[in-house]
């Protein structure tokens, strides 16, 4: 089964009901949106992909999984965001960091400081928190890559 979803990205579409997370709290600054879909970019091999609201088609966050351009990524975050989304361990859950894209896309930065946790088992998501200090709400993703493939220049 599935259901019509009007996105900024590529109109009105039919989206599968698994792609589909409940968000009870929202998301901080748009706690009306309840509902989200989690949609891939065009281009399946980019790490990329959107977060859009199911009732608000102008409302859409592009998304990336920390593990995708950071070496390493520990999620720290509380036993009640664990439990908001109905999960008992970190392994249970898909983890995701907003992207702020900018004029100049290569300074693109991703939030860490509040994951966005996806339970796929219930559907249920959340903005967590972290409780590290290690991550910032302005991650450089690009500054971030050239770590991992050791490109510099």
């Amino acid at each position: 089964m599935g259901e019509k979803v009007k996105t900024r990205p590529y109109g009105e579409i039919d989206v599968d009901e698994r792609q589909v997370f409940s968000f009870p709290d929202g998301i901080p600054g748009f706690d009306f949106v309840r509902k989200f879909v989690l949609l891939d970019t065009q281009d399946t091999s980019s790490p990329f992909k959107w977060l859009q609201a199911c009732e608000e088609p102008d409302l859409a966050f592009v998304v990336i999984r920390p593990v995708d351009f950071l070496g390493e990524y520990e999620l720290v975050i509380s036993q009640g965001d664990m439990e908001a989304v109905g999960a008992t361990s970190a392994d249970e859950l898909l983890v995701l960091a907003i992207v702020t894209i900018p004029a100049n896309p290569s300074e693109m930065t991703a939030n860490l400081q509040g994951p966005v946790i996806l339970n796929p088992a219930k559907r249920l998501g959340r903005q967590a928190i972290s409780l590290s200090d290690r991550y910032l709400v302005r991650h450089r993703i690009l500054d971030e890559m050239k770590k991992i493939t050791g490109k510099g220049r």
